[in-house]
């Protein structure tokens, strides 16, 4: 479990996180979002004991991260894809990090594995690898000590589709097994795939968190056709509730499937069909971050 407790970190009159608090729970992926310059990395260098705090409390399982013994059993973190040495292997880099973590390097292989970096890749300079093949490697750092705690600062970045779909699954299997997740990320629909629960800092401060399903919008399913009043009509007549969505379209309490269901055997042809939150992350963070967005103020 990760806990801050009204951490702050000052520098001289420059507030740049002021009195946060939320909590990661084990089973859970929690995404941090907010804007540049927003604090998310100063709350997360903090929380790992990069930067010292000026007044609060961030903890990973009731420890400050100093004084876990050996904390890379026990917390997986990936803050810079590009603080890697540029002169070593991703094979050399591994045994490395197996070594100081005290680990057999049969595991150094089976991290590869998890991350789909190949033979050759792991023997290739790393001054030579794409962001993407460097987000891969700090992942498989991250997880090398199978800890309980996963800290990952912006993991997708410079990852194709794939590699994001790739990164979704492997944080969510990690965290459906029973671990915990604290993810940073600026990839909004990302976020609202995977997470279970979100934090928003602007400003240094926490503007919103909730889960995904109460932030995203209300559950259920967002359908629209050619005729939407028709289409009301049979999903009430299979006594399905619903009502006029703000955005055009119509609002049903139910998954999509019964609403395919419930129009199999008319005429009526459907322009969308989705589960209902999808995309309304965006709206609820733009209109949140307002203030705190670089160029806010618009033109003069």
């Amino acid at each position: 479990m990760i806990l801050v407790e009204h951490l702050t970190k000052r520098y001289g009159s420059t507030v740049a996180v002021d009195d946060v608090s939320f909590a990661c729970h084990p089973g859970q992926v929690v995404g941090f979002l907010g804007p540049n310059g927003a604090g998310k990395s100063t709350t997360l260098r903090m929380l790992t004991g990069l930067t010292p705090i000026t007044s609060g409390r961030a903890t990973v399982g009731g420890h400050d991260y100093r004084d876990i013994p050996n904390p890379a059993v026990q917390v997986g973190t990936l803050l810079d894809a590009s603080a890697f040495h540029d002169g070593r292997t991703a094979l050399e880099t591994l045994r490395l990090s197996a070594s100081t973590m005290g680990l057999p390097t049969s595991r150094v292989r089976r991290m590869l594995d998890v991350v789909g970096l190949t033979g050759d890749e792991s023997t290739r300079r790393i001054g030579n690898y794409s962001l993407g093949m460097r987000q891969r490697l700090g992942v498989a750092v991250a997880l090398l000590g199978d800890p309980a705690v996963l800290i990952l600062d912006e993991p997708v970045n410079g990852l194709d589709p794939a590699g994001i779909h790739w990164m979704r699954g492997v944080l969510r299997g990690f965290a459906d097994a029973g671990g915990t997740v604290l993810l940073s990320s600026h990839l909004l629909h990302e976020i609202e795939l995977i997470a279970d629960h979100i934090v928003v800092i602007g400003h240094g401060r926490i503007i919103a968190q909730g889960t995904t399903e109460s932030l995203s919008g209300a559950p259920g399913t967002h359908v629209a056709s050619t005729d939407d009043a028709a289409l009301a009509a049979t999903l009430a007549a299979a006594g399905l509730v619903c009502r006029p969505d703000r955005d055009g379209g119509i609002h049903v309490e139910c998954e999509p499937g019964e609403v395919g269901a419930a129009v199999a055997g008319t005429s009526i042809v459907l322009t969308e069909l989705r589960k209902a939150g999808t995309g309304n992350l965006e709206r609820m963070y733009l209109e949140l971050t307002a203030g705190a967005q670089r160029g806010a103020g618009g033109l003069a």
